[in-house]
């Protein structure tokens, strides 16, 4: 199973869609690989740049992120940039979904935990332990600590285990 965590990057907009995750004139790209130096591209918001995203492995952000065209790209455009964590108040079900195919993590937390989190940690230097037997998320920054319950059940918590869809389908067909 895949390590999750590490240091979080929080991106206070709702609807980021999977044209700004990665622009669709890069989805002729045939390895994950290439998409790397294009996640987040086109991503409008105050204060933020690509640069920003090295060496992070978790995205917080607030509601529906994914919306837009249906495209496995924009978890692949985050898995290779090493972010194999989000955490959301809501996603747009295929790109969910989509997450869940690659053994990624897609968390929903509840409008007032966003909240709590984008508060308490968004200025400053945060990262994110995960549990996936104990469903828990542990955020810590400057000696702070907040833990979060998540759900991962049934056919989710098997693609995580597994690593994918195609790595469990490998093991069991």
């Amino acid at each position: 199973m895949k390590e999750f965590g590490g240091k979080v990057i929080f991106l206070d907009r709702d609807d980021i869609n999977t044209d700004e995750i990665i622009p669709a004139k890069y989805l002729n790209e045939e390895a994950k690989s290439n998409l790397k130096p294009y996640l987040l591209e086109d991503l409008k918001l105050e204060g933020f740049s690509a640069a920003k995203l090295k060496g992070m492995g978790v995205v917080v952000t607030r509601a529906n992120f994914g919306c837009g065209s249906s495209r496995e790209h924009a978890p692949w455009a985050l898995e290779a940039n090493g972010i194999n964590v989000v955490i959301a108040e809501s996603f747009a079900r295929i790109f969910r979904q989509n997450m869940f195919n690659c053994g990624m993590l897609a968390c929903a937390l509840s409008k007032a935990d966003i909240d709590a989190l984008f508060a308490e940690f968004s200025n400053r230097e945060t990262s994110l332990s995960v549990d996936i037997a104990g469903q828990s998320l542990v955020f810590t920054s400057e000696g702070k600590t907040k833990k979060f319950a998540f759900t991962l059940e049934g056919f989710e918590r098997n693609l995580v285990e597994a690593g994918g869809w195609v790595d469990y389908a490998a093991a069991r067909y």
